[in-house]
């Protein structure tokens, strides 16, 4: 243990020394090693960042949550839409057949979404989107309440003219007023604020609740076709059933309603939020390959340098190799003693690159909405990758050194 130690010290020495007395040389090799570091880490920062930001909003969908609709949700492709346009929509009668028959839900709503001008007094706010929904959105839809109520099962089996808020348009109708109890105007009727929806930012899609507003659906059908606009039924499944058990179920009370003989196929589409997460992994897939091609060729050039340093290293230092030998050292000594000052170099050249990304993803973080996130795995990436460099380029160097003839290395040093 002593002699391994007292190798790293002189180890760490001799490549502290090659640093100092050969500054731009050093630099100008470890660049590359810097550069190559920094756009890898930087896309996988990126990548993983822009990952979480994605994961979250659809995880906001529900991951438990399925979307009965017309059309299918797709990724990529071709999508041949010429098969689904004659689809009929989703109906509220379909809804009721489902929360009678199907046992492994644990909560069903509809809804519909159209985009109107909304106004109070002289302030409106366009093409805001107005939810029509039904009475169990609630227990099928991620948001809070910030002020007021949610509709009661009264006002929803009867059609009542009551609106709840989205925030931002609660904010640009009342400004510093109350919302609740007063009356806006929506298709050009009045309506009674009963609610206001808890402020929560836009998601990475640039979906939020802050800019819509939430009308029972029973009202919104006086208002719209509900054959001429997309209709949609949620369906949450029961704890510790799976997505694919209460898809079987559905697909099989969906045929029955439509009356489907068997060798039909399906006329609707059940859509959950794993479509999207496996679109988005073969995008993530081609970025990561991207990061890895870009920083491939600096690192490339890196590797070459660290070599460049190691070879003139071992010849710069040929006499006193020759003298370690002489004194008893091994060949393990002399080739582990450059392997470190290759991995040291690298791992310097890691570092600085490292340094610039977390001060570039601070500076977005600080000045965007979009927020760097630097993980400990792309941390440990970064050094991983650079030891390896460093090990990779010095091997040949370190090897080369450890062979030498103690006698002729002290002559051709003299």
């Amino acid at each position: 243990m002593f002699v391994l130690l007292r190798l790293l010290r002189e180890s760490y020495v001799f490549a502290f020394q090659a640093i100092i007395v050969n500054r731009v040389r050093t630099v100008l090799s470890l660049l590359g090693i810097a550069i190559g570091i920094f756009c890898i880490i930087s896309v996988f920062t990126i990548f993983d960042s822009m990952e979480i930001a994605i994961r979250k909003s659809i995880d906001s969908l529900g991951s438990n949550v399925l979307y009965i609709q017309k059309w299918p949700w797709a990724m990529g492709g071709d999508y041949p839409w010429w098969k689904y346009f004659q689809r009929p929509e989703p109906t509220l009668a379909d809804m009721r057949e489902i929360q009678n028959r199907s046992n492994l839900s644990d909560a069903t709503a509809f809804f519909i979404q159209v985009n109107k001008t909304v106004k109070f007094q002289d302030n409106y706010v366009e093409s805001v989107g107005v939810m029509g929904v039904s009475q169990d959105f609630d227990k099928v839809w991620k948001f809070e309440l910030a002020d007021g109520r949610y509709f009661s099962p009264t006002e929803s089996t009867s059609g009542k003219n009551v609106v709840i808020l989205g925030a931002e348009i609660a904010q640009n109708l009342f400004m510093e007023g109350e919302p609740v109890g007063q009356k806006i105007k929506i298709f050009g009727r009045n309506i009674e604020v009963i609610g206001v929806l808890k402020k929560e930012g836009e998601d990475f899609f640039g979906n939020s609740n802050d800019k819509t507003v939430m009308i029972p659906i029973l009202y919104a059908r006086n208002l719209v076709d509900l054959k001429e606009v997309g209709t949609c039924i949620v369906v949450k499944a029961k704890p510790q059933i799976s997505n694919d058990e209460l898809i079987d179920e559905l697909t099989g009370i969906m045929r029955s309603i439509r009356k489907l003989k068997p060798i039909s196929e399906d006329n609707f589409a059940i859509n959950q939020t794993s479509i999207i997460s496996k679109g988005f992994d073969a995008v993530f897939g081609v970025i990561g390959t991207v990061g890895w091609i870009i920083g491939g060729f600096s690192l490339l050039v890196g590797g070459f340098g660290i070599a460049n340093i190691m070879f003139v290293s071992v010849k710069e230092r040929t006499s006193i190799i020759g003298i370690q030998k002489a004194l008893g050292a091994k060949n393990y000594f002399i080739l582990f003693q450059f392997l470190f000052e290759a991995i040291f170099l690298s791992l310097i050249g890691g570092i600085v690159g490292l340094v610039i990304v977390t001060l570039l993803a601070i500076l977005v973080s600080l000045t965007t909405s979009f927020h760097l996130i630097i993980t400990p795995g792309n941390v440990f990436l970064g050094m991983g990758v650079s030891a390896m460099i460093g090990l990779i380029s010095g091997i040949i160097p370190a090897y080369a050194a450890s062979r030498l003839n103690p006698v002729e290395a002290m002559r051709t040093g003299a």
